[in-house]
């Protein structure tokens, strides 16, 4: 962080930094996890244009997964990817008929769909003249041990082979549509932590969930594929995320798989036991009041991360080491008070910088990452901020 500090010493604070190298050295180690299945960039979680096209550029990516309809049609007209999907069902009416409008879009984007609604919305939203729109179905990717017990994300009403093959059916009778591949996401294993700092018995029992989990889902997952190709002839099932890489990948039935967070290294992802991915993104704040000897405050900070509340969904202090947020503060919209002894070296104006809690959504607050490589700031990239465009 010292190499960090020298290199914006003319930059005022606040302001955020790419670290190329350590961007580079995650999608590297992506690629090694992922061994040999391409990896499809979930581009939520890195927001930034210039950021994006890198990393299609390193072995081993290929391919968007988009969070909007809109996102996916800009990113299209940038040229940066012949082959989108857009992972989150759409009801923008709007983007539906650009899409439908633009054969060379609509041959490029696929939607993810996990009802005959979704085909109804889409069919009232762009009418019958119009290219086929390419089809995705989203499957429930959870484990249900017990009746009742749901563990992973609430996505698709789609869980079982059977709803998979009467969907299927629906789309392949439908004219205007074709069906191109399937997607499941295994939220409580690649998006849950399996080594939570001092936590030894939930660490044990998050790994003995992710265990049985993966297991029965692999055996779903394959099954359901099985009954969906005999339908149509996908082009790819998509699966995993940063988190369970190595596991999803070794499915024979998964075709690529997907990822974002772990090339930018949010906190979130500290817990992991078979990975680290380094800290890609960072931001500093200005210290601007000195209220104790060991407390110091720096302008803004209240950049909280989506998901349930709690500790793990703030950012933290990074550098100088040893300083803590208050628990009676936290961080806030204006100001944020960091504690330690740390704080006793600090003066007006030196910086605190901080991790964002997740990757993508620190692009939010920004409107341009500083890009640093090596030794030296080598320029600007705006994130989808800067660039004037908002998919939230």
């Amino acid at each position: 962080m010292r190499r960090f500090e020298e290199i914006t010493r003319e930059l005022d604070p606040p302001f955020a930094v790419a670290d190329l190298d350590a961007f580079d050295s995650n999608a590297a180690d992506l690629a090694r996890r992922a061994a040999g299945r391409p990896i499809r960039v979930a581009t939520k979680s890195v927001r930034c244009r210039d950021l994006l096209q890198r990393v299609l550029r390193t072995p081993g990516f290929a391919g968007l997964m988009c969070y909007t309809l809109a996102e996916a049609l800009w990113l299209h007209r940038e040229g940066l990817s012949d082959d989108a999907l857009v992972a989150y069902p759409t009801a923008d009416r709007s983007a539906l008929r650009e899409l439908a409008a633009d054969p060379a879009a609509a041959a490029s984007i696929a939607l993810v769909v996990d009802s005959v609604d979704h085909l109804d919305l889409i069919d009232a939203a762009t009418g019958s003249a119009r290219p086929k729109i390419r089809l995705c179905l989203e499957i429930d990717a959870s484990w249900r041990p017990l009746p009742g017990l749901h563990l992973g994300a609430r996505r698709s009403p789609v869980h079982t082979a059977a709803q998979a093959r009467r969907l299927a059916e629906s789309v392949v009778r439908r004219k205007g549509f074709l069906l191109v591949g399937l997607m499941a996401y295994e939220g409580q294993i690649a998006g849950l932590g399996d080594a939570p700092p001092g936590r030894p018995l939930k660490a044990a029992a998050l790994r003995w969930m992710q265990r049985r989990s993966a297991a029965e889902l692999a055996e779903r997952r394959a099954e359901v594929v099985r009954v969906v190709r005999a339908l149509a002839p996908l082009e790819y099932v998509n699966g995993g995320g940063t988190g369970s890489l190595e596991g999803t990948a070794a499915e024979r039935a998964v075709t690529e798989v997907a990822a974002g967070s772990g090339l930018i290294g949010p906190t979130l992802f500290d817990g992991y036991r078979a990975f680290r991915p380094r800290p890609a993104v960072l931001y500093a704040l200005p210290v601007v009041h000195r209220p104790a000897a060991r407390i110091a405050t720096v302008f803004g900070g209240g950049y909280l991360a989506s998901g349930p509340p709690g500790a793990d969904r703030v950012p933290t202090p990074h550098w100088p080491a040893g300083l803590q947020l208050l628990a009676t503060e936290g961080t806030g919209e204006v100001q944020t008070p960091v504690a330690g002894d740390a704080a006793r070296r600090l003066r007006l104006g030196d910086r605190v910088w901080f991790r964002h809690a997740k990757a993508g959504e620190l692009a939010e607050r920004f409107t341009h990452y500083h890009l640093v490589a090596a030794d030296r700031l080598t320029g600007t990239a705006p994130t989808y901020r800067g660039e004037g465009k908002s998919f939230g």
